[in-house]
């Protein structure tokens, strides 16, 4: 039997020990996140989304990771400054972890394995531009900084977003509003 990703350990930013079953009840967006990335600028999307719905039982999840072209090299606190500093972020950060490869955090295991396949407004386009630099990430692995898993209320995996699909995307927004309407 599988463990559902609200059981699975992580720690938040700051380094307490927590699950994200503290958000169960809650409709999720999972990010993993970096600071150094041609789609950092995401940001500012992701808090606005979050703004925008969290009074309705919305919350946005960021995941720091270092696992594409060293973009994340900052520690947990640099991270953290940087976000407030640069976005203001004000929705939930955790530690830096690794979401690809062999040393893959058990969340991203159970993540990738609930919703094997982003979807995206250009299938395949950002997959070929990555491999231009060197072969890209085969699915199920997470294709890139900003990949984004929909989690619903009671922690199911319900959606899964390509990286250059923006926060405000119609496709992100409309699948957001379905599951803060169920």
């Amino acid at each position: 039997m599988s463990t559902s990703v609200t059981e699975i350990p992580v720690r938040t930013i700051d380094g307490a020990e927590t699950t994200l079953g503290k958000y169960q009840g809650k409709v999720a967006l999972v990010v993993n996140v970096a600071s150094k990335c041609a789609l950092t600028p995401q940001y500012t999307g992701l808090q606005k989304l979050y703004e925008s719905h969290a009074a309705k039982g919305f919350v946005v999840l960021g995941f720091p990771a270092n696992d594409f072209a060293g973009q994340e090299p900052g520690t947990n606190a640099q991270i953290q400054s940087f976000c407030a500093t640069n976005f203001g972020i004000n929705f939930p950060m955790f530690e830096k972890i690794v979401i690809t490869g062999e040393g893959k955090h058990p969340l991203y295991k159970a993540l990738t394995t609930a919703y094997p396949q982003a979807k995206a407004n250009r299938p395949g386009a950002y997959r070929e531009h990555l491999n231009r630099f060197g072969p890209a990430t085969e699915e199920p692995e997470v294709l890139w900084n900003f990949e984004k898993f929909l989690l619903g209320r009671d922690g199911s995996v319900v959606g899964r977003f390509s990286p250059e699909t923006d926060p405000s995307d119609p496709m992100i927004v409309s699948a957001i509003e379905a599951e803060l309407a169920k």
